[in-house]
């Protein structure tokens, strides 16, 4: 198993390009079950998640090919499989982005109960519920979620939770509908960039969405859909994660392909707490004051502030001058990072969905276990300013969002490295 050897202590300092975004392309991936022709997909990141996804495919008879690096190809060959199984969807929870497709194109879908990272209850009733709105009947056998339908119908739908919008319910209904005879309206629609970005490929493709963007799409059904061309958009999680380590560090990044309109919750956090963020031409100059400044924080559904920077913030935070306070709104169990932070001297008490962070003056290298995606890179991002050595554990997590962000890292300045325990 691999993980990261980090001696901390070193300035970030260079250019850095973001990829394209992970949970804009894994959706968009899975829409290419509903198109007649080839796909085209440019700015694909080469993540596992990605690879999860081509391979999920490829057992639903959609052929992929990679090009140059970046660009993906896909192709319906074989409709005849309909069934997710447990094995695939297990290791990441986007593989339910099929369950719409699937029920749309080939009418009905068997999709195992997804996993993912273990950051706290995250169920798939509203998908499910939305999808029956359409007209699908709905069972669960054997763990898996079963949806047939003759036809599909346009409805006036709710997809509001207790949280807030379902970001990958919005994205399922929303793919159904675009096959659905009639017209669907989605109320409470996630806002999400990564859904716009899918509507805006669905369109490419010969879609009729309106709305996406705001809590109200609206989807006039198509007989079909055809290819279609993509550019997949930034990957605005990995440029928040790129500008606060800039700012943990007290270095300077020059971040390219970042599109800080859809960051402005967090370019406003960051700039209350002394980080420099401002647009030169193509690219965003990222500097640190010396003295950070402590702040509240709660995550909110866009364009609030992203769970998924949650925890890279709280390390931000621990280096604070006094107590912050982070509150998750989103998913109220993500603070498996809490007690590995904790570790490398970081002073965090929790209360419930709440988290009172005392800032400290330094952090002290340890070995630490990542538990999920972003804590993954919240521990990385605390190792390259924690004093000695850093070990984070479990590095897979890390591999599933970011594209070899050691070598990113390392080009940048910092000492990091990927060993395997294997090989000691």
């Amino acid at each position: 198993m691999d993980y990261f050897l980090i001696n901390g202590g070193k300035r970030l300092r260079g250019p850095v390009e973001i990829n394209g975004a992970k949970n804009a392309a894994l959706p968009i991936m899975a829409a290419s079950i509903l198109c007649e022709g080839e796909v085209v997909l440019h700015g694909v990141p080469d993540l596992a998640d990605v690879r999860t996804m081509e391979v999920l495919l490829n057992k639903l008879g959609v052929k992929t090919t990679r090009e140059n690096g970046t660009t993906l190809r896909l192709k319906v060959e074989d409709e005849m499989n309909c069934h997710a199984d447990y094995d695939l969807v297990r290791r990441m929870r986007a593989s339910v982005c099929v369950m719409g497709p699937l029920l749309a194109k080939r009418r009905k879908s068997q999709v195992s109960m997804p996993g993912g990272c273990a950051i706290g209850d995250r169920p798939i009733n509203l998908h499910v519920l939305g999808l029956q709105g359409l007209g699908a009947d709905a069972d669960l056998v054997g763990g898996d979620v079963f949806l047939k339908a003759k036809r599909l119908r346009g409805a006036e739908l709710f997809l509001g939770g207790p949280f807030g919008s379902t970001v990958t319910g919005t994205a399922n209904v929303m793919m159904a509908a675009t096959l659905a005879e009639g017209t669907t309206i989605i109320e409470s629609a996630a806002c999400e960039p990564e859904v716009v970005d899918l509507a805006n490929f669905l369109n490419a493709c010969g879609a009729r969405i309106s709305g996406h963007g705001s809590p109200r799409v609206t989807i006039e059904g198509v007989k079909e859909l055809a290819g279609g061309e993509h550019t997949v958009i930034p990957d605005r999680i990995e440029a928040g994660t790129f500008i606060i380590a800039a700012a943990i560090t007290n270095g300077e990044l020059r971040i390219r392909n970042c599109r800080l309109e859809h960051l402005l919750a967090v370019v406003d956090r960051l700039r209350q707490v002394g980080v420099n963020i401002e647009r030169e031409d193509e690219e965003v100059v990222v500097s640190s004051a010396r003295r950070l400044e402590p702040i509240e924080v709660t995550s909110q559904p866009y364009p609030g502030f992203p769970t998924d920077l949650q925890a890279q913030m709280m390390a931000l935070l621990s280096l604070a001058d006094g107590n912050s306070v982070i509150t998750e709104k989103i998913y109220p169990d993500r603070f498996m990072h809490v007690a590995e932070l904790s570790r490398l001297g970081a002073k965090l008490r929790k209360e419930g969905p709440t988290v009172i962070v005392e800032g400290v003056k330094r952090l002290i290298g340890a070995p630490v276990m990542a538990s999920d995606l972003r804590a993954s890179a919240a521990l990385v991002l605390a190792g390259l300013v924690a004093k000695g050595e850093t070990r984070v554990n479990r590095v897979y997590h890390i591999d599933r969002g970011y594209e070899r962000i050691e070598r990113r890292l390392r080009a940048l300045g910092a000492e990091i490295e990927r060993q395997n325990e294997s090989e000691e």
